[in-house]
């Protein structure tokens, strides 16, 4: 094998092979490319006869190397399965609660990409792709989560030598910011047709806006302490990372309370030790999605979604004038401008605070009150 010399650094060569049969020694007809990546020699078929096309293939292979881009078969190959595969084992190295979502995310992705190679994910099939999902009924939102999936696939994929120049991927503006929120009645009508077990839990979320399932159904007995009235977040456990700790309110100890005095007679009742604070029959509670959306559409409150009790509690904080940065740590919000998305003005606080506006300025239109000038004795007075 002697490679020719094309232009650049690398060769183009038909490599020899001994023919099983014959035992002769022949040239193959496809013609090869050998060229230098990260140090080493790579040696590539072209897949063709003709010399001009693995000249082309060399030209390509150097100018992603002078770009510092990944090349090779390698590279061709991907396909999205293995997008998929390297988000999931991303996922899984790191902890991230958010798995359920990115699984939805990939469920969608798939329908329009999921027989193809990573090269074949251009820029225009994405921005199509993001058109036919809104035309589905899709939200903005939703698919700028899909969007995002795609982009981390694609970036792990470049990182590890499997694709080479990222295509550009546009997120959609989202102008369906969620305004939800409980009146102290609409959580009373949908408590009413939760069941049993699931009743603390939307109880705790309506008092302190954690995140139900990666903050509140994850707590364990250790985390609750009666004695120094804290619900415990350790670090690493919330979306920030930061540890949080919320303090007990007469309505939340009450809650806590009752639910350990019932976790008790259950292990009495079974002889089974159950580590969870909230629980069914002492097992975990992983799904809760139908029970929620009937207590909701009894009540007549179909639109709700447990992320409310988040935006509810950020409000009742405001209402009692707890001072914001307390609040911004017993509810979970590190910065100022996310706190405020949260802290949404409604109907009945801004009637408030207009009869409040109202009154100051009866006061100042008032007739003032004539003044009496007494004299001081001493200064022209008897």
């Amino acid at each position: 094998m002697n490679p020719r010399r094309a232009r650049g650094d690398g060769g183009i060569f038909q490599p020899r092979y001994t023919d099983r049969k014959t035992r002769e020694t022949k040239v193959s007809a496809v013609y090869w490319i050998q060229y230098r990546q990260n140090g080493r020699v790579v040696r590539e078929s072209s897949g063709s006869t003709k010399y001009t096309d693995a000249v082309k293939l060399l030209k390509k292979r150097h100018g992603a190397i002078a770009a510092g881009l990944p090349a090779g078969p390698d590279v061709e190959k991907t396909t999205f399965a293995d997008l998929a595969a390297m988000l999931r084992a991303d996922y899984a190295a790191n902890g991230k609660r958010s798995a359920d979502r990115a699984e939805r995310s990939l469920a969608h992705l798939a329908e329009a990409f999921g027989q193809d190679r990573a090269i074949m994910l251009t820029s225009d099939r994405i921005t199509a792709y993001a058109a036919a999902r809104q035309a589905a009924g899709a939200k903005p939102a939703t698919v700028n989560r899909e969007l995002s999936a795609l982009k981390r696939m694609l970036r792990l994929a470049q990182r590890a030598g499997k694709v080479g120049v990222l295509p550009y991927i546009g997120m959609l503006e989202e102008r369906n910011t969620r305004r939800g929120f409980f009146e102290a009645e609409q959580w009373a009508a949908v408590k009413a047709n939760l069941p049993g077990p699931l009743v603390p839990v939307f109880e705790t979320a309506y008092i302190t806006g954690w995140r139900v399932k990666s903050e509140i159904l994850t707590r364990q007995r250790h985390h609750l302490d009666l004695k120094a009235g804290w619900l415990r977040l350790e670090p690493g456990e919330t979306k920030n990372g930061d540890g949080r700790m919320f303090p007990l309110t007469p309505g939340l100890r009450s809650v806590l309370e009752a639910q350990l005095a019932a976790t008790r007679e259950l292990e009495q009742a079974t002889g089974a030790i159950i580590p969870w604070l909230f629980h069914r029959d002492g097992r975990p509670i992983k799904s809760f999605r139908r029970a929620w959306q009937t207590a909701c559409g009894k009540a007549g409150l179909s639109a709700r979604i447990p992320h409310d009790f988040r935006r509810t509690a950020v409000r009742n904080l405001e209402r009692a004038g707890v001072p914001r940065s307390a609040a911004m740590k017993m509810v979970g919000h590190k910065t100022q401008s996310i706190y405020s998305r949260y802290a949404i003005a409604e109907e009945g606080m801004l009637r408030e605070a207009a009869v409040k506006l109202a009154a100051l300025h009866d006061g100042e239109c008032a007739t003032p009150t004539p003044r009496v000038v007494v004299p001081l004795r001493g200064f022209g007075g008897s």
